[in-house]
């Protein structure tokens, strides 16, 4: 027993000393594509990478969303391809790939952060919602997958991000469409990791806790949707329960850098996995008494759907201040809500 502890000891060791030695992957001069990099996380995202001498490839549906990041990140002295993109569409995806490769030449680095969310009770969310779901988070990903993956293996060398959410490790209530995207998200970026690697591709699956991006006056609710606003701002607002999204992207880079399988972000999310792991029954419990007693019952707008700023009641100001600044920073204000965008050229 003593010796098949010490060498269980020697392994550990052996690879916790390997990865504090491995050399990093190294940003510099690397082609980064980012999908939805033009505001919250993604933005955040790019703009790291911008300081780390990267040149980057972001795509949005949002034309006016995209002129501010190409703005902000050539005032960092990026280099940016901006392209208006739906990703949920292969052919555009296509040609996004395409156009950004022929500007900024091979791609060395993917993230799939392109995402939605639709919060409310099961009973207002229709198959469209399911769809749309699926569609922004596992089919745009593989279909951005598909397109850079041959080239990445002829180079014998690539990074893929895929930024899932701790609603694809975990069921949260009132997040149905959302979470069963996310979790076949993490699926496929697990399973591609194992298949790439042989390739020279690293995959890593990124799972955030709750972020202070300001995503949360362009999310989507249904329902009593100033009641369902109420609950997902508070708890994206508060300090230690959720992350800033600096702190978010600096964390997912180093994993990235590293070549970490998973990244779980936060505290709060990485206890919640870990409680799902060892005890599901007692998270199926507590969620489902969160869900009972805590969270808005259908009604109200029903299966309409009103974006998070429409939604914000009698919701003071003051409880969501930091998302709010978090908002304006990051490009997630209305269109009306912000000056036009200065020119700027997109390559």
């Amino acid at each position: 027993m003593n010796r098949t502890l010490l060498l269980g000891a020697l392994g550990v060791g052996g690879y916790l000393m390997y990865r504090a030695l491995k050399p990093r992957y190294d940003f510099h001069n690397k082609h980064v594509v980012i999908t939805g990099g033009s505001r919250g996380l993604g933005l955040v995202l790019a703009r790291q990478l911008a300081d780390a001498g990267a040149r980057l490839s972001i795509c949005s549906r949002d034309a006016n969303e995209l002129a501010r990041a190409v703005g902000d990140l050539a005032a960092r002295g990026a280099r940016v391809v901006a392209i208006e993109c739906d990703v949920t569409e292969r052919d555009r995806v296509r040609e996004f790939i395409a156009v950004a490769r022929q500007r900024n030449g091979p791609l060395d680095v993917l993230v799939n952060n392109a995402g939605v969310i639709r919060v409310g009770p099961m009973e207002e969310m229709l198959e469209e919602d399911f769809e749309q779901a699926l569609q922004t988070h596992f089919w745009a990903a593989l279909y951005t997958i598909l397109e850079v993956v041959p080239e990445m293996k002829a180079r014998a060398a690539g990074r893929i991000v895929n930024i899932s959410s701790i609603g694809g490790k975990i069921a949260v209530p009132h997040l149905l469409p959302y979470t069963a995207s996310k979790f076949a998200l993490v699926g496929l970026s697990e399973g591609l990791r194992v298949e790439l690697a042989r390739h020279g591709i690293v995959v890593t699956t990124v799972c955030p806790g709750l972020m202070r991006t300001g995503s949360h006056l362009n999310a989507e609710f249904k329902g009593r949707h100033e009641e369902e606003y109420a609950w997902f701002a508070l708890g994206s607002a508060i300090p230690g329960f959720s992350m800033s999204a600096e702190t978010a992207a600096c964390k997912i880079l180093a994993a990235c850098a590293r070549g970490d399988a998973e990244v779980v972000l936060g505290l709060p999310a990485k206890l919640a996995v870990a409680t799902q792991g060892l005890c599901p029954n007692l998270m199926s419990a507590i969620f489902s008494c969160v869900n009972r007693q805590a969270l808005p019952e259908a009604g109200g707008i029903g299966t309409a759907v009103a974006k998070g700023r429409d939604s914000r009641g009698q919701l003071s100001d003051t409880v969501t201040t930091l998302t709010d600044r978090a908002a304006a920073q990051n490009n997630e204000l209305h269109a009306a809500d912000v000056p036009p965008p200065l020119p700027v050229s997109r390559t």
